[in-house]
Order: C-alpha cells, then structure tokens, then sequence
C-alpha cells in the first residue's frame, strides 16, 4: 500500500490507541475478494482516500505520482501507464471488471485511461506481470483495474440522500475542476449519480535548469492560421506550451436493487468525452523550413459504457454466482495537416464491444475453487475523408483501418484453485484456454489496390499459473510465483491499412499468433512485531516469446510487389521476436514516531532484444529507475506530506531506435535523470468540509518524462475544496 492509502485510513479511523501500525489491504476486483497477503502476484493498491488527498489531474497522473507505475504522455490530455515495460496493448485496462482494451489498441502509446473520470474511482489495483489466466488476453506485462463508486442502500449509509461536491484550481494550467456526487438510497434499492467538467489550459513547463542539463523543450514558436493563411507566430512566453489544452466531462449513473432473497441487481452506465485534444509532440515536430505540422489534434475521446450485473449466492452446486453483460461504444479520431498545405486530413474509428462474463465462486473450509467463462465481440468501423480548409471541398482519403466488416471475438473458460498445504503454507494455481477469430474486409481499395479484399485468422490462446506463499514466521512472508500471459493479434496488429514509405508496402499477415510471456516472482514481505515497519522486495524474470514486429515478407512468393505504378519491399507483421524483462521493487513503510510515517519506493527494469546472432539491443517501452519517498504526518485534522518524486537517465543507447522511445523528443545523449519535491495537505475545518492545498515541483524544475513528447508541469500551485453531506 502507498503511502496516503495509509495516511488517509489513519485520519477517519477512531483513535482508540495512541499506537499507529500499518493497515491491512484488501484487493476488491471482479475477480478478487481477499487480503492482498493471500495472492502470490504483486499487487498495489491506491484508494479512493489518496486519490482525493494527492488531487490529481487525470486518471494517468493517480499512476505516475504513485512511484508504482511510469507514464508516458504525448500530450497534456493523455497518459501510458507502463507496468514491468510492458505498454498500451500489452496491458490490460479494466474499469468495474471490465475489459476497455478493444480490437484497435495499439502497440505504441495509449491515452484511453483519461476516459475513466478519477473522482469516479473507489480504488485502483495494478497487477504486475502476467495476468492472462484471470483478466485474459492483453494482459502480458500485468493489468490495471479502477473500480468505480457503488450505489449504496439505506443499510450502508443511513441517510436517504448523500453525496459529494468537489471543486479545484491549479496555476500550472490555470485548471477548473468540478464534481459533483448524489446518492438515493431506499432499502431494497439506491441510485447514485455523478457528474463532473475539468478545464484545462495551455500547461506551463518548469523554468529553472534541471541540474546541469540543458535547457529542453521551450516553446519557441507556433503556427496560426489567419485568414486561411498559415503563419508563424512568436511565443510570448517561451515556457507556455501552447496548444495543450483540453476539457473533458464525465457522467456516471449506477442503479442497485436487492430482492428479499438476496440477490442483487446492477446497472452501470458511464459515459465521458472531451474537446479535441491536441497531439502536442508532433506539433513540435520541424523540418528543413521550420514546424512541419500546421494542425494535428485526437478529435473527442468518447467512451460509453452500460452493463447489468447479477449476483446470487449459492446459485449453482453451492457456487456464488456473478453474471454481468455489457456494451461499450468509443470513438476516436485523428487529424492533421501540414504547415501551406490546406488539406486537413481526418480519420475515424468507430468502436462498438459486446461482452458477457460468467464467474463463479465456491468456497471450502481450506481452500477456494473460482472458474467461468467469458465472451467478447468486438467490431470497428474506419473512415476517412480530407476537407480544404480555404474552399470546404471535400474529397474521399484512405482510411486507417480497412473500410469494410472488421470484427474479432474472444471465447475463454477458466479455472483458479487456492488451498493451505498447512497452517504457514498455501498455493494457488489456474487455467485459462480460449479461441480468438478476426476478419476484416476491405470494400473499396482503389487507394491500395492490392490483390486481395478479406483478411481472416483464427488461434486458440492459453495461459497458466502457480503461486506458492510461504510463512516461516508471524513477521515473514515469502513468495515464489510463475504464470504466463498472452495477447491475441488484432485489427491494428493484422490490417492497420497499408501504410507505405520508402518503397515498402505493409501487407497483412494470416499466419500471425498470440504474443507470449512467461514470468518468474520470487518476493518477500518483513513485518515488525508492532506493526509499524514493513518492508516488501519482488524480484522478476519475464521471457518474451513470438512477439509481434514488423519486417520483410514474402506476398505470394514475392519480396517485392507492384504497388501504385513502383516495385515496393513487401513488409508485415511477424511472431519473430524474441526477447526478456528483468527487474525488482522494493517498498519500504515505516512510522518514526506516533503519527509520523516514512515510505520509499524504487522500481528498476532492464529490457533486451535477442537478436538472430544471440547478441542483444534495447527493447523499447523500458523506462529507467524511477520511485517516490515522502514522510506524512497525520492526526484527526490536518494531514500533512511532503515527498520526492525521481527518475533516472535513460541514455541514447539504452534506447531502441526509431522504436517507442521517442528519442527525437529527447535530448541529446538521451532524458536526463530528474526528481520533483512536493508539498501538501488537506484538513477538515467544519464538519463535512475539507479543505486540499499543495504546491507541487517545488523548484520550478524543467524536466521531460521518458518517451515523452511535452514537458512535464512546472511549479504548480493547487487549491481543492471537498464537501461531503
């Protein structure tokens, strides 16, 4: 547990001894129910409480604060969670349980996780390493999984009407941020409903030198088109990254109702969009003139969500019975245009999923038997057009994807065990097999006229794994855990549309198969007797098998293929990589004295390709040491915390080249090694009401995270009211 997780638990608990020890957690999941000290894999958890505490920006910035997970951003209104190096379709996002990785997650950078509002989130658990055998495909390098608020009964609450209002302002970005929280509860059933806007300006980078470093990023001039003309302007204020800015709204309305015999009904519906958002990297981007890009914007980032869940208790041969069906509905757009060129390109994804998901859940005096099935089809429809800005004429332009029928499904059964072998020893092991299809047609190829217009495959996927925990003492925990995980090929990885450069033409590729990871964990946890020191270690080995990259191919015997009038290389998309992630964590967490707590943590990962020959080069995706150490004081009323966020220096050969890494973003010789000092606290002068305040990068620092595209906030100066009723 981080360290507001526990600093906020001590604050609205009872006093009823002057000793404070550290809290025990509890993983609350679609899957889990249990102490964290009872699941062999690396789990780390971040409440509602430090969410509120920390008052962060998005949904992205709950991870990168946290010191447990790295983050990259290629503008100010996204973020990549990134778990053990592993990224974006190599991990799994879930919100209540449920799967928000669709058939167009791609292998680079992702910012899907902003549609999920964080005033939303009750808690957020991130799995580390492969967790394929009970979340299923996607989840090779681990997954992250946000629970949302519940609507709750008269039971839970005692009151008819509850809810929470919340309101912050910060200076970096001049943000204004709005919440607002209503539940309804009656005996047998509730509603809650929240709503939520956040504005965002143009963020401010830091000002002052980063150690020795040089001087990286500033904005020194931008485009504007005045009067349908493209033009330079000068920055007035070189530290202001013009362009960045974004709004976002949120809504969420869930419903419960409880029979007279137990069984409980819920619906959820969740629904968040924003403004265009602007790619704020490849605005930065020059050539030999000057910027390259007049315009390049992600239009509304939409995401729709409706489920119904119903539990029953002892439903079938004495097994808790869990049964949700759900919808979701995205879209996502790009657009660009290039500086004197009024063409302004636009393509669009549209894409709907359907899911059911059956677990069951049978418990016995030592053990514990969880197994069920799971179903997901997915279909995405991919336009395109190109308007003149200066005329309005519209002509037609390739798409992204291929313009016809694109759908995948996924079919999966699986099965976990848990017992005790004695009182100091237990295991847990499972199962997972299912079959994936995906097609994909192409209804009008005149802009690629290759000789074929469908694409099909079909894979059976497996994952497996076995845990063991092992107490020799009150005060020791070891653990010795194995498990594999995999992802399924989708419509980016089998038929993202054709795109050609330098005379090579990407074709797709039927024989593609599963991405592959098998993990090691050896770990161990040190308590003291009193309950006031801990510390945590997991050290882990993952072996990457037939990944998924892009190289020379042969279409129809051929290396070379005849393409818009030119002999072009033929390429595609391989399982011929292979490669390994090593690596450890540790967490340290400690009271002082009474009321004073000490955390630390350090995550360091190494990543290699090995090549044909046996010699290795950088993976991509691996970001450099990195953690956090802070030291809190809490009482009943004021909570106070200061705390050091660092990173490492990645270095230019450390990186994969003309990979994920984004060096051209960085500079030269690589990202600097960096650290922020931060400053905050919240108190509660009446009742119901808190009060949040914190300045954050203290010293005004000018740093760039890894793989990143903007710079990071400079000082940022917050203010946060929260009412509760």
């Amino acid at each position: 547990m981080s360290l507001l997780t526990i600093t906020t638990y001590a604050q609205t608990q009872k006093d009823t001894t002057k000793v404070k020890h550290l809290e025990e957690v509890v993983i609350a999941t679609q899957k889990y129910l249990k102490p964290k000290k009872e699941i062999p894999q690396q789990v780390e958890s971040i409440s509602r409480k430090e969410i509120e505490f920390q008052n962060f920006q998005n949904t992205a910035d709950i991870l990168a604060s946290s010191g447990n997970a790295a983050v990259q951003k290629s503008q100010q209104g996204g973020g990549s969670p990134v778990i053990r190096g592993f990224e974006a379709s190599r991990i799994l996002l879930l919100v209540d349980g449920i799967r928000m990785n669709n058939l167009i997650f791609r292998a680079g950078h992702l910012q899907n996780i902003l549609t999920v509002d964080k005033n939303s989130i009750e808690n957020m658990d991130i799995f580390f390493g492969p967790s394929s055998t009970v979340f299923g495909s996607d989840a090779l390098g681990g997954a992250i999984n946000m629970e949302t608020k519940k609507a709750k009964l008269f039971s839970d609450t005692k009151k008819a009407f509850s809810g929470n209002a919340l309101t912050r302002y910060s200076t970096v970005n001049e943000e204004k941020s709005i919440y607002f929280d209503l539940n309804y509860a009656k005996e047998n059933w509730a509603s809650l409903t929240s709503v939520s806007f956040n504005e965002f300006g143009d963020l401010k980078m830091g000002k002052n030198r980063n150690r020795n470093n040089p001087f990286f990023g500033e904005r020194e001039q931008y485009i504007e088109t005045v009067n349908g003309v493209d033009t330079y302007v000068t920055n007035a204020d070189k530290y202001v990254q013009k362009f960045s800015g974004y709004t976002q709204y949120n809504l969420m309305q869930k419903l419960v109702y409880k029979q007279s015999n137990g069984n409980l009904h819920d619906l959820n519906f969740q629904f968040s969009t924003t403004s265009d958002i602007p790619r704020y990297d490849r605005l930065t981007d020059s050539n030999a003139t000057g910027l390259r890009n007049a315009e390049w914007f992600y239009g509304p980032q939409k995401r729709i969500l409706a489920a119904y869940t119903f539990n029953r208790d002892k439903a079938i041969l004495g097994s808790d019975l869990k049964f949700t069906a759900s919808f979701q509905n995205g879209e996502e757009s790009r657009h660009n245009r290039r500086f004197g060129n009024y063409e302004l390109q636009n393509r669009i994804e549209k894409t709907n999923a359907f899911a059911i998901d059956l677990d069951l859940k049978k418990k016995f005096t030592n053990s514990e038997l969880m197994y069920g099935f799971e179903s997901y089809y997915d279909y995405v429809n991919s336009t395109a057009y190109s308007n003149n800005i200066q005329t309005g004429e519209t002509t037609p332009l390739d798409t992204r994807y291929p313009n016809g029928n694109n759908n995948m499904t996924r079919n999966d059964a699986y099965l976990t065990y848990s017992g005790k072998v004695n009182t100091k020893t237990s295991w847990n092991s499972g199962v997972r097999i299912g079959y994936t299809t995906l097609k994909s047609t192409i209804k009008d190829n005149s802009f690629f006229p290759l000789p074929f217009n469908s694409i099909s495959q079909n894979n059976v996927t497996y994952s497996g794994t076995l845990g063991i925990i092992h107490n020799p003492g009150k005060n020791v925990r070891l653990v010795a855990n194995i498990g594999s995980g995999y992802r399924a090929p989708n419509i980016d990885d089998l038929a993202k549309i054709f795109e050609s450069g330098n005379n090579m033409v990407i074709v797709p590729n039927e024989d593609l198969e599963p991405e592959k990871t098998i993990t090691a964990d050896l770990g161990f946890t040190i308590k003291s007797k009193n309950k006031r020191f801990q510390l945590d270690h997991t050290y882990f080995y993952t072996r990457f098998i037939d990944a998924i990259v892009t190289g020379a191919f042969e279409y129809n015997g051929s290396a070379t293929i005849d393409y818009n009038g030119s002999t072009s290389q033929v390429m595609a998309n391989q399982n011929k990589g292979k490669a390994f992630v090593t690596g450890f964590s540790t967490n340290l967490k400690t009271y002082i004295i009474d009321n004073v707590l000490f955390t630390a943590n350090f995550n360091y990962t190494l990543g290699r390709v090995v090549n044909e020959d046996d010699t290795y080069s950088p993976l991509d995706h691996i970001a450099p040491y990195y953690g956090k150490i802070g030291i809190a004081y809490d009482n009943k009323y004021i909570i106070l915390e200061g705390y050091i966020l660092y990173n490492g220096k990645k270095d230019l050969k450390d990186y994969l080249l003309n990979g994920e890494d984004n060096e051209q973003y960085a500079p030269k010789g690589g990202m600097p090694a960096w650290e922020t000092y931060n400053l905050k606290a919240s108190s509660r002068p009446i009742y119901g009401a808190t009060v949040y305040a914190g300045i954050e990068n203290i010293l005004d620092t000018q740093y760039r995270t890894f793989a990143s595209g903007i710079n990071a906030p400079g000082r940022n100066i917050y203010g946060g009211l929260k009412y509760s009723f």
